[in-house]
């Protein structure tokens, strides 16, 4: 999903979604970004089996007698 930073309002960037809604998003997410930047949010379904992969090592190491 794109969105477009439409301003910034204290701790918040004020993006507007495909909908033409308008959401806050922290600017600690978009930390070098500006006005009129759109922004890619997707998941990165790689990485996230990946981390679930590791946890479920990790949680086999811990339980293993």
């Amino acid at each position: 999903m794109k969105v477009i930073i439409d301003r910034f309002e204290g701790d918040f960037a004020v993006v507007e979604m495909p909908n033409r809604k308008m959401v806050n998003l922290p600017k600690v997410l978009v930390p070098d970004a500006h006005e009129g930047d759109v922004i890619d949010i997707s998941i990165d379904k790689k990485e996230t089996k990946n981390r679930s992969d590791k946890i479920s090592r990790m949680m086999e190491d811990l339980w293993e007698d």
